[in-house]
């Protein structure tokens, strides 16, 4: 019989087996899914705000076993787990205090007697969800498209099984009519014949730039709305004015967060010339005393790598870059072959055609770059196939706003602090980092018929 296996990256122990869903099965939550969609969108919106503010109680509830399993599945330190579930108590919060608003009919004055815009559900939409954030990455999408009225399937990530069935009974337990939310346990090879189904009518896409590729394709031949949330590798471009103490800390906790497996990690970060050596002896000196290990520990600083082909595949960008003609500064060494634990890292010296410069590097890996001038800072910034997110560190805030504002193409840009996404703010990229938006107002409308309603 297939199955998906789930195993710890620290301990390499096998957590739990599951069996793959048959042809049957996956027909009959579609069926579930669809039936009860024209129930779910009748269901007032005051309605679908209680449950979800009834769900947000309930993930902190239980916040202690549910960040536990994301550690034990995915290798993330308690902490960061433990604020990836209040976090998603606080998207369920944020849409059950604002889905009446961003739902209302907007009137637009015309010369008819009535002219107005309605947002209708559009059904079942399928979310095909990363594994690492993968409670955060559910919910962001979940809470939006079911506080809309439309329904939701869930296609996780394999190496976090338990955290997707766990999801699905959450919901359960809360009070979500069945099959608003359901789960199937499928390969990706699968999930094209899904998205060809005549029950689904979106998909969300949380993942690789490929991935995504491979997901629009399939539903642009079937007509499908989709959001694409893709890799990312981000620049973060200090000034000379910087305050290099800031700039440093804020630089490293973007570059270590989750071990560096993060699309809006700090990736590149670009540094005027004036600063360039006070900076890099700074962000050596912070990143050095990073700690890997335990991701149960408390003084663990980030813990392994998901798996030990993602950290063979770091580890040879790293190698590749160096072979080009990048300077190694810190880390660059397989800690321990028996556990995917990956040391902080600094490259120096990165061009283009080098693996530090032109792909995305996930995991606790930097490349720093010095530039001349702002223009070529911009430029530098602004070379790469990505545009997910980016940053600006000065003193002269109207300075750095216009460069975050005109200059920078990326969907998310901040100034004097590292990327995040935020339940009030839009998220997503631009270019080979996808499209369309998550998360607020514009999460919201994504997956909506925005109907203009007109009466003579």
């Amino acid at each position: 019989m297939a199955t998906l296996q789930s195993v710890n990256p620290f301990t390499n122990q096998v957590v739990a087996e599951y069996a793959l869903y048959s042809d049957s099965q996956i027909d009959a939550i579609l069926g579930r899914s669809s039936q009860i969609f024209p129930v779910w969108s009748k269901v007032p919106v005051s309605e679908r705000a209680t449950l979800l503010r009834k769900l947000a109680q309930q993930l902190i509830t239980q916040k202690v076993e549910l960040s536990r399993l994301i550690t034990v599945e995915m290798g993330k330190v308690l902490r960061e787990a433990e604020a990836e579930i209040e976090k998603c108590a606080w998207v369920c919060n944020y849409y059950a205090d604002n889905a009446e608003e961003f739902l209302a009919i907007k009137s637009v004055q015309t010369q008819y007697s009535k002219s107005y815009v309605a947002f209708n559900p559009l059904g079942t939409i399928l979310a095909i969800m990363p594994w690492n954030f993968p409670f955060w990455q559910v919910f962001r999408a979940a809470a939006p498209i079911i506080s809309a009225g439309n329904t939701m399937v869930l296609k996780h990530a394999s190496n976090v099984t338990s955290c997707a069935l766990a999801i699905d009974k959450i919901f359960q337990e809360t009070g979500f009519p069945e099959g608003v939310l359901s789960t199937v346990l499928i390969r990706g090879s699968e999930t094209a014949k899904i998205i060809a189904d005549r029950r689904i009518a979106g998909v969300t896409i949380t993942g690789s730039t490929p991935a995504g590729q491979s997901v629009a394709m399939t539903a642009g031949q079937n007509l499908k709305k989709t959001v694409l949330e893709l890799g990312g590798s981000d620049p973060y471009l200090i000034l000379e004015d910087a305050d290099l103490s800031l700039a440093v800390d804020k630089c490293t906790t973007g570059r270590l967060i989750n071990a560096g497996q993060s699309c809006i990690g700090a990736k590149r970060f670009i540094v005027m010339e004036k600063v360039y050596e006070p900076f890099l002896e700074l962000f050596t000196q912070k990143m050095k005393s990073a700690t890997t290990g335990d991701p149960t520990a408390p003084n663990t600083t980030y813990g392994p790598l998901a798996n030990h082909t993602f950290h063979k595949e770091l580890h040879q960008q790293v190698l590749q870059s160096i072979h080009k003609g990048a300077k190694l500064v810190l880390g660059g060494e397989i800690i321990e072959s028996t556990k995917p634990l990956y040391p902080p890292t600094i490259l120096t010296e990165v061009k283009p055609g080098m693996p530090a410069y032109d792909e995305e590097l996930f995991g606790p890996v930097a490349a720093v770059i010095i530039a001349k001038t702002e223009e070529e800072a911009i430029t530098l910034a602004n070379n790469t196939m990505f545009g997910l997110g980016a940053a600006v560190f000065s003193k002269d805030i109207a300075r750095a706003t216009f460069i975050a504002e005109q200059k920078l193409q990326a969907g998310c840009c901040f100034v004097n602090d590292f990327v995040k996404s935020d339940p009030r703010l839009p998220f997503g990229g631009i270019k080979m980092s996808g499209y369309g938006r998550e998360l607020s107002l514009w999460g919201m409308h994504e997956f909506v018929n925005i109907k203009t309603v007109v009466v003579a």
